[in-house]
């Protein structure tokens, strides 16, 4: 990997994390156009420990407390029965499906499901999906109103995001919004819910990332940290925006998006632009 494959997929990265476009997928489709590789689900998985760092921080005292909550209630009654403490089995609940699913297919992660013939066909559905829900969806439910089939059922739709194209944010987005959540709420769990998740991936890929015969490019040491740093410092700045952002508007932005994206993409392969 080059120092400028480096920075530039970082910044990918981080400016595509948080929003229900697909990171992974604009990722590949980056690394293609612009390199003509595929610098791999490890690079992926590992810079994503950095846009989670933004996550920690950013929600720093939300975390502390819920942790904090979660581990009093194991012997206190009385805060088993608060929102913060299930709150806290909601996310660990939440996180059991991608972790299993991407235990047993992570071979089928880093090879098949990479073509970008599904990362274009993934944008496009999941994509229209997000709009449906958001056309559809009551959003009439707030955070203290999660329940524990919330969170199972955005965890499933979060375990989605192994494949390129569909988006994790954008799946657990989609699923909140479908359940009644409203837009914030559906955010916030979405983000709160990557963490477990990511944190795995990310340490699980850091030894398949520095292979040489493993598949995608090969960073070195320093420009991997460099990534990591880059994309949490980027990403860190896309959380801010995005919980102000959906506040007062739809996520039909984010739909048009990827619709255009994935078109462009069967376009390019198509006429042979990319190779899928």
């Amino acid at each position: 990997m080059t120092w400028l494959q480096a920075v530039v997929l970082a910044v990918v990265q981080g400016l595509t994390e948080f929003l229900p476009v697909s990171s992974s997928g604009h990722l590949r489709i980056v690394s293609q156009l612009l390199f003509d590789t595929d610098a791999g689900a490890s690079f992926t998985a590992v810079t994503q420990i950095g846009t989670e760092l933004a996550v920690v921080i950013y929600f720093f005292g939300d975390i502390v407390r819920l942790v904090g909550t979660w581990f009093r209630g194991m012997v206190n009654a009385e805060i088993r029965r608060t929102q913060d403490y299930r709150l806290a089995w909601y996310v660990i609940v939440g996180s059991i499906p991608i972790g299993i699913l991407g235990f047993f297919f992570q071979d089928l992660i880093r090879g098949a499901l990479r073509s970008l013939w599904i990362t274009a066909t993934t944008l496009i559905v999941f994509g229209l999906l997000l709009g449906v829900a958001e056309r559809y969806g009551p959003q009439l439910r707030k955070q203290a109103e999660l329940r524990l089939s919330d969170g199972v059922l955005m965890g499933l739709a979060q375990s989605l995001a192994l494949v390129p194209g569909v988006s994790r944010s954008g799946g657990t987005i989609t699923a909140g919004l479908a359940l009644g959540l409203n837009r914030s709420t559906a955010v916030r769990f979405s983000f709160l819910l990557a963490i477990p998740a990511v944190f795995a991936a990310g340490l699980l890929e850091l030894g398949h990332v520095f292979n040489p015969e493993g598949p995608g490019v090969q960073p070195s040491g320093p420009q991997m940290l460099v990534a990591t740093i880059l994309a949490g410092l980027v990403g860190y700045a896309c959380i801010a925006w995005l919980l102000r952002y959906v506040e007062k508007h739809s996520v039909y932005l984010f739909v048009w998006w990827r619709v255009i994206v994935g078109v462009a993409v069967y376009a390019l392969l198509t006429f042979g632009v990319l190779q899928a």
